[in-house]
């Protein structure tokens, strides 16, 4: 089933639909939700077979949007497919942008699923989009795909008054190279390294590591490289689910999406990994992440984990934590702070200099 409609708002028990649009300084813009409610049913369409939403209007204009579950063409049939269409006649130019994004599930654009249109004559192109805006795999695997059912926004510029101006307009959309990366490491298509974590197998490419990591560079790319080539490389003293985010990282340079009560556990471990394979910036982001983790129950074992792997900023967001002395009396008596000081004893002494003590 498709739902479609311009613009999207909470209301009653579920959710209402409304249109959008302003006019500003010589264009009109307008945007449009086409919501997708049983997409496992939609995947049996042929490729190149489309399905259309309903109309709505922008720019004094109508439009529609078209959903080609298997692809438009023949090599597109492993991906989705989506375009604007101009249902009106028009008999001179008609020059519009249109920008197309997933929704994730608070309606918000997914910044690697949101790709911008050149802008078009649709006076004489009639439809434009893009023929693989996402593999169906990538979709099936996010969050963005829940009950069955995914949102994409279309919001569409048509140019006022563009009469004689005969310079090109040229729009440089966002680079999308880490979607590429990422839709690569899902695929596997040419991966030539295997790595067994637990009892999980991974497929990865080794000059994509190599580039991201210089310890995968030597494990991978240097005199090893040959046992490394053949055999299946095992990591005993990490969990999949870590490895599988650094991963991830490493392709698109950024984390996949957490649960908030997982955040903090998962960050600390892939600190770990990011001071294990040299990724300074992946470090840098989970030190970042933990300062907003600092509390009673976690400051001894985060300050820990600090010391061991020399983060500095989060070391001192820590210490600022437990400058208050009843904050550092109450973390005295956690676990934690039993690890810390047989783990760490010369942090007693930095509290001490820094006249911090219970």
């Amino acid at each position: 089933m498709l739902a479609s409609s311009p613009a999207a708002a909470a209301g009653g028990g579920g959710v209402s639909w409304r249109s959008a649009s302003a006019i500003v300084a010589g264009v009109e813009t307008g945007f449009h939700v086409l919501k997708i409610i049983g997409y496992s049913r939609t995947k049996d369409a042929p490729n190149g077979k489309r399905i259309e939403s309903r109309p709505f209007r922008v720019g004094g204009r109508t439009w529609h949007a078209r959903y080609y579950p298997n692809g438009d063409k023949s090599d597109a049939i492993d991906f989705i497919s989506l375009y604007i269409d101009l249902e009106d006649t028009v008999d001179k130019a008609l020059k519009a942008q249109v920008k197309i994004s997933l929704l994730d599930q608070d309606r918000k654009p997914v910044p690697s699923y949101s790709l911008i249109t050149r802008v078009v004559n649709f006076s004489d192109v009639r439809a434009w989009g893009f023929d693989k805006f996402i593999k169906r795999e990538a979709l099936e695997k996010s969050e963005h795909l829940k009950d069955d059912s995914f949102s994409v926004r279309f919001d569409v510029t048509v140019m006022k008054d563009v009469h004689t101006q005969d310079t090109p307009i040229v729009v440089v959309p966002p680079s999308d190279m880490h979607r590429h990366f990422g839709d690569l490491l899902l695929s596997k298509e040419g991966a030539d390294v295997e790595f067994r974590v637990r009892k999980k197998k991974f497929y990865a490419h080794r000059s994509v590591l190599a580039a991201r990591s210089p310890v995968f560079k030597k494990a991978l790319l240097g005199p090893m490289k040959e046992g490394a080539r053949t055999n299946t490389i095992p990591i005993d003293d990490m969990e999949a689910e870590v490895f599988a985010a650094l991963l991830t990282f490493m392709y698109t340079d950024k984390l996949p999406d957490m649960k908030e009560q997982e955040e903090s556990a998962m960050t600390q471990h892939l600190l770990v990994a990011a001071d294990r394979y040299n990724l300074e910036r992946l470090k840098l982001i989970c030190e970042d992440k933990l300062c907003k983790h600092i509390d009673t129950g976690s400051a001894a074992t985060i300050l820990a984990l600090a010391e061991q792997h020399s983060c500095q900023g989060l070391k001192e967001a820590c210490f600022d934590f437990l400058s208050a002395s009843t904050t550092l009396k109450a973390v005295m008596e956690t676990e934690g702070f039993e690890y810390l000081t047989k783990s760490c004893p010369s942090i007693l002494k930095e509290l001490l200099s820094k006249g911090i003590s219970g």
